[in-house]
């Protein structure tokens, strides 16, 4: 890093991120290992045993929002890092740092809240922790949770499997978690009409398992938004990948407000959907199976994978191209 200090940019998932974690991180545990694949989870064999681990910590302002909590979405990342691995969550470990001073109250709704989606789920809260710090040095409630998998069968999932021609899928609307939060922090205007996306897609991944060996890659677009995850996903490979400005899925009320702030919404975090990249043959039957569920009813084909090595584009409704760029910084802090 050329910076002496840590910027709120370096969390966020952009091109901060990027450089920090592949100067700062890579060098010291990614060479060599589970960590070289930068992956959401770290695929692990013991003894005979395959596993699929994965970490996240919450931070999110404000706790409660709408659609969803600190609590919720502490299981629903970790869920979801899981998944988008081609894994089963099976176990959740729970770290709580509480602030002195924090409303009882509250810490028993949260808590409610989690246990309902670890329930929900199907994952099993199984060991944990808990700090309470002085009043001041936490903003209310900080979480933590790791998760174990089971891997499974017939997925094989790298970038280095992108082949021109294979379709990007996304399982719903993009960005809605992101400016729900920024309406909900700001009491904005049409705060009333946005609902956070937050929810979990394991059951969409279990729903296509079929299908698994057709399945390139699996990625949930949060910090950083559908842009950076892929960006990530290009990053180094011989292909790019093209999205049509027409077929994204937004919906309106994020748009709008999108559009009033000056945002893109390619640039704003998801916390309940998917970014699939597939073989063309098997897009139309996957996308099928997701809109007969729930969580994937908004599912859409977004664009296709082409000759552009490591470049993102958007066909624009106008006939154009431009270039879908990294977010640099931290586009809205504290999401998640």
């Amino acid at each position: 890093m050329t910076d002496d200090v840590i910027k709120l940019g370096h969390g966020g998932g952009g091109l901060l991120s990027r450089q920090w974690i592949a100067q700062e991180i890579a060098t010291r545990f990614g060479q060599s290992g589970p960590l070289r694949e930068m992956d959401d989870g770290a695929r692990l064999a013991l003894s005979g045993a395959n596993l699929v681990f994965a970490t996240d910590s919450f931070v999110v302002s404000p706790l409660f929002f709408p659609g969803g909590d600190i609590g919720s979405l502490s299981v629903h990342g970790t869920v979801n890092d899981l998944a988008v691995c081609g894994a089963v969550p099976r176990w959740l470990s729970l770290a709580l740092i509480i602030e002195e001073g924090f409303s009882t109250a509250s810490l028993r709704r949260i808590l409610d809240s989690l246990q309902a989606a670890a329930a929900d789920c199907g994952v099993q809260v199984v060991t944990g922790d808990t700090k309470v710090v002085r009043k001041g040095q936490c903003d209310g409630m900080y979480i933590n949770t790791a998760g174990i998998g089971e891997p499974l069968p017939g997925f094989a999932l790298s970038p280095s499997r992108l082949q021109p021609g294979d379709a990007v899928l996304v399982s719903g609307s993009l960005g809605d978690h992101g400016m729900a939060i920024l309406a909900a922090r700001e009491s904005l205007p049409k705060s009333d009409a946005l609902q956070s996306d937050a929810a979990p897609v394991h059951r969409l991944v279990q729903a296509i398992v079929h299908l698994a060996p057709h399945v390139r890659f699996m990625r949930d677009p949060t910090r950083g938004g559908a842009a950076a995850t892929l960006n990530e996903i290009v990053a180094d490979q011989p292909v790019g990948i093209e999205l049509v400005q027409g077929q994204l899925p937004f919906h309106r009320a994020a748009q709008s407000l999108a559009e009033m702030l000056g945002i893109d919404l390619l640039h704003v975090a998801s916390e309940g959907r998917m970014l699939l990249v597939c073989a063309p043959e098997a897009a139309d039957e996957i996308l099928a199976t997701w809109r007969r569920m729930p969580e994937g009813v908004g599912a859409a084909c977004i664009g296709e994978v082409i000759n552009a090595p490591g470049r993102v584009l958007l066909r624009t409704d106008f006939g154009g191209r431009r270039v879908v760029d990294v977010p640099m910084g931290e586009l809205l802090p504290r999401i998640c």
